[in-house]
């Protein structure tokens, strides 16, 4: 499974956000690159950049602190936050990004979605932001009326790579990752799931590791590698590569569903 460390971007420095709300906001640190570069040195393989001022402006804020972090290290990024038209998901491609995460056009633009997917074939992810089983767009201030696995089905027709789905509730809390809204969207799709929001522990991500099989290929972390409360070292040894040996022997895995 994927361990992917997360980067949210706030007035150019690296952030992380209670819940979503802008107004509870602690900052990481002021330069996003240096971040992007220990994630790397600790074993990443690939990065998650939200641009937190792009999302809620409706167009990309944070360029060149994105621009910074593509310069700086040689993995893949996927980049989200305020892509609502062709010329911005080009700008990010331009810069040195491998994937886009679209989220509000998702529900507002379906067809555009359908034309970008076919224009970067493998290159579009769709960012689901649950509130309560319903869609939230625009930076997570709106909330639609659209349920996560129903947006998540016309997605995978259109022909997005992915999902990332995240439960709100979760994000930033550290309560552990909602696994029925996990297991009731993989259900529902046939494309990979990237878990996000409330990773909090090795526990956690081995919670996540027993829906491998039925889709969820990855899990982004953020607040919990920032405070320390997990290391990337230490979630790669428990659901990365070679992680089978590095299992406790003694594990229930029962609890896990």
């Amino acid at each position: 499974m994927d361990v992917i460390p997360a980067i949210d971007l706030l007035e150019g420095r690296c952030v992380r956000l209670y819940q979503g709300d802008y107004s509870q906001s602690q900052v990481f640190n002021e330069n996003p690159a240096d971040v992007a570069k220990q994630w790397v040195e600790e074993g990443a393989s690939k990065l998650h950049v939200v641009d937190l001022d792009g999302a809620k402006a409706g167009k990309i804020v944070n360029l060149g602190a994105i621009e910074a972090i593509a310069s700086t290290v040689s993995i893949p990024i996927q980049v989200g936050g305020g892509l609502r038209d062709r010329q911005s998901v080009q700008q990010l491609f331009n810069i040195g990004v491998q994937r886009a995460i679209l989220g509000t056009i998702a529900v507002e633009q379906p067809e555009l979605v359908e034309q970008l997917c076919q224009e970067f074939p493998g290159q579009i992810i769709i960012g689901i932001d649950a509130r309560n089983g319903l869609v939230a767009t625009r930076g997570w201030l709106e909330t639609s009326e659209v349920l996560a696995t129903q947006l998540a089905v016309q997605m995978q027709e259109l022909g997005a790579a992915a999902i990332i789905y995240t439960d709100i509730h979760r994000d930033g809390t550290l309560s552990g990752p909602n696994l029925d809204a996990l297991r009731e969207l993989a259900d529902a799709i046939s494309i990979p799931i990237i878990a996000s929001g409330g990773v909090s522990s090795v526990t956690d991500l081995l919670s996540l590791l027993a829906l491998e099989a039925q889709g969820v290929t990855g899990v982004i972390i953020g607040r919990a590698l920032y405070t320390g409360d997990i290391s990337l070292k230490e979630a790669l040894r428990a659901i990365g590569p070679g992680r089978i040996q590095d299992i406790p022997p003694n594990l229930d895995f029962s609890a896990f569903g």
